[in-house]
């Protein structure tokens, strides 16, 4: 089995801030002539949103979903240094190292579920995949969700995993019911029997470890409770197997 691992490419140039987020991502070219929109370690969500970036984004490519690619992005701090906005420049200062960039989409739609009709084996797949990983940020008022050339992309996963914010307190959540009400695609009539029977199985200690193992080691070091990075690794995997064998969690949908 080819084994996945995650781009590396460093920042050339710091092009813009995007205010539409609450952490200041910022669009960045960077030395494979590629343009990213880029999640920065010095925000104030921490590390943790870059990881649960990768964990879920990556889950969900296996999966199956279109997620924009990720690529890991070596940031130097000077290059930010003409920013006017004193608390863009802040950030800039604190994330020098190792980011997080998904691949830019020019010329992508933010997701209107008025104006763009999915199918409900897709709208079920989407529901299914942020009832497994928690996610509490694919709302109708925010959807983080585009649509490019046609086709719907899933982005923004820094809001899933909320356990590993409290590890003490992690095995609550293992079958935490999911609340679906406010999700976005909840209009679409989803086959979340089709997407459960369908996605599951996928769900492996395999896929789970692959996954995990793209993380970079320093941002899963020092992690309070644990004595190595190894038993953080190990502490994702458990939860998620742990969560996709009990699916106790998932949401009543008609139809």
């Amino acid at each position: 089995m080819l084994v996945r691992v995650l781009t590396n490419v460093v920042a050339t140039r710091y092009v813009l801030p995007l205010r539409e987020g609450g952490s200041l991502p910022g669009l960045v070219e960077a030395d494979d002539l590629g343009m990213y929109v880029v999640k920065f370690i010095g925000a104030g969500q921490g590390r943790k949103t870059l990881v649960a970036e990768i964990v879920s984004g990556e889950l969900g490519r296996a999966l199956g979903l279109p997620i924009p690619e990720l690529v890991l992005v070596e940031f130097d701090a000077v290059i930010g240094r003409s920013e006017p906005d004193s608390e863009v420049q802040e950030l800039l200062k604190a994330s020098d190292g190792l980011n997080l960039g998904m691949d830019f989409l020019p010329g992508a739609l933010g997701f209107d579920p008025l104006a763009f009709e999915v199918d409900r084996e897709f709208a079920g797949r989407v529901l299914w995949f942020d009832a497994l990983t928690g996610n509490v940020d694919r709302s109708w008022r925010n959807p983080n969700m585009l649509v490019w050339h046609g086709s719907p992309y899933l982005i923004d996963h820094g809001a899933t995993l909320i356990f590993h914010h409290n590890w003490a307190g992690a095995d609550r959540f293992v079958q935490r019911a999911y609340d679906a009400s406010d999700h976005v695609l909840m209009g679409g009539s989803p086959d979340l029997a089709g997407a459960d029977a369908a996605l599951a199985p996928l769900v492996d200690e395999e896929t789970l470890r692959r996954v995990v193992g793209l993380v970079p080691e320093e941002w899963l070091v020092d992690e309070p409770g644990f004595a190595s990075v190894e038993q953080v690794r190990e502490a994702y995997v458990d939860h998620l197997l742990r969560r996709v064998a009990d699916r106790s969690w998932l949401p009543e949908v008609e139809g």
